[in-house]
């Protein structure tokens, strides 16, 4: 009856969190988890990396990856944040790429969805202990990640934000001028997303939202971006609090090359604490 019981409060708990570890592997800077989190009925594939040498409970980083990205884009930070004494989390958005290992069904990709699973991760490292937590986002994970910090607040320690696609809903509101001219699938760069994601962004004005988080920021991104203007990291920056610091890499665009990513390692590590 008691097991019975349980299985009935979980089942009417829609947002309750779980995660399941399974495979271990052991790699030169520490060891690497594989780490599924619940959030409801979605289920979050991941990877949690400790170092070798770490305190009773580390700070943790993590890692939201950009359109169409998956937990991949996130094991290049295990250096730094070895040497930091990090862990790190990285992880798939379910439908938020083809090859996401949670669900690769983009149609049902959905930026309120992935603020609400890195929301969901975020509670499940504080259950387990972790009160300093930041948050690491690329591209439309940066967006995602700047309003998450901006609906949690304290609860996020630090927030970096890589070339942030802060300016997605005001492209496809331009796209898109009105809602009944949306259609039911749009395919960018490949990837075929449906009419949801352009209707819950419609009305969305990230730059109103995101100064509501208060923590410390970094903003990473290269002068020679293509995709997301300089001029929305400059007003982030202005709306974040006094010292927040936006570092431009010279040639860089949308994307770093490996050069160009170890400028970034470097102020990150400057940055972290």
């Amino acid at each position: 009856m008691k097991k019975l019981l349980t299985l009935i409060i979980l089942f009417l708990t829609p947002f309750a969190i779980m995660a399941q570890s399974e495979q271990v592997s052991t790699v030169a800077n520490g060891r690497v988890q594989e780490l599924w989190i619940d959030n409801g009925s979605r289920h979050i594939y991941g990877e949690l990396f400790t170092p070798a040498v770490t305190g009773k409970k580390a700070p943790i980083a993590i890692i939201a990856h950009g359109f169409n990205g998956s937990f991949d884009y996130g094991r290049h930070y295990f250096d730094v944040m070895s040497r930091k004494g990090y862990q790190c989390y990285t992880f798939d958005f379910p439908c938020g790429s083809v090859r996401s290992r949670s669900d690769n069904n983009t149609l049902n990709m959905s930026i309120l969805d992935e603020v609400s699973d890195l929301r969901a991760i975020v509670k499940y490292f504080r259950s387990q202990g972790h009160r300093h937590i930041v948050l690491v986002g690329e591209s439309q994970g940066g967006l995602v990640s700047a309003l998450t910090a901006a609906e949690l607040k304290g609860q996020v320690s630090q927030l970096v934000l890589v070339y942030p696609a802060l300016c997605i809903p005001d492209n496809w509101r331009q796209y898109y001028p009105q809602v009944e001219a949306i259609q039911d699938v749009t395919e960018l760069w490949g990837v075929k997303m449906g009419r949801r994601f352009f209707e819950e962004i419609h009305d969305m004005h990230p730059l109103d939202i995101i100064g509501k988080y208060r923590g410390p920021v970094l903003i990473v991104q290269g002068d020679q971006d293509r995709i997301v203007s300089m001029d929305d990291s400059r007003r982030a920056q202005q709306l974040y609090r006094k010292g927040t610091r936006l570092h431009v890499i010279p040639g860089a665009g949308h994307g770093f090359k490996p050069h160009e990513f170890q400028q970034e390692v470097e102020q990150l590590e400057l940055f972290l604490k």
